[in-house]
């Protein structure tokens, strides 16, 4: 197995995990965390890109919610997570865009392109 086939394995992994925790949290989770979600179901929608990345945040979130039964302002104080999470997937981000340039291949300038087939 080659290095960018175990990366996207991991990115499956980690996108159905993504998935299987978007679906109970969209459907009960979210009116739990936010009242003013009820019945927004297109706004539900529109969270699912962002469920599928930062799953993890989003359970921790949820089960944290649902352990104390917290009061309102509870809810929207910032988890203390949050803060190393992002400095950790901001540095990631920066480090996989420095590899890819790193590692990037330059076609050679002396060799002449070669057809394969012929397009009809």
């Amino acid at each position: 197995m080659t290095v960018p086939e175990f990366l996207l394995g991991l990115m499956r992994i980690w996108g159905a995990i993504g998935a299987i925790v978007a679906v109970p949290f969209l459907l009960w989770g979210i009116d739990r965390i936010d009242e003013d979600a009820r019945g927004a179901y297109v706004f539900r929608l529109l969270l699912i890109p962002g469920i599928l990345l930062i799953w993890p945040i989003v359970l921790w979130r949820w089960w944290q919610i649902e352990a104390q039964d917290a009061p309102w302002l509870a809810r929207y104080q910032p988890a203390m997570a949050h803060g190393p999470l992002i400095a950790a997937m901001s540095a990631a981000i920066i480090l996989v865009f420095a590899l890819g340039l790193a590692v990037r291949q330059d076609w050679p300038a002396d060799i002449a392109p070669i057809q394969l087939s012929e397009t009809q």
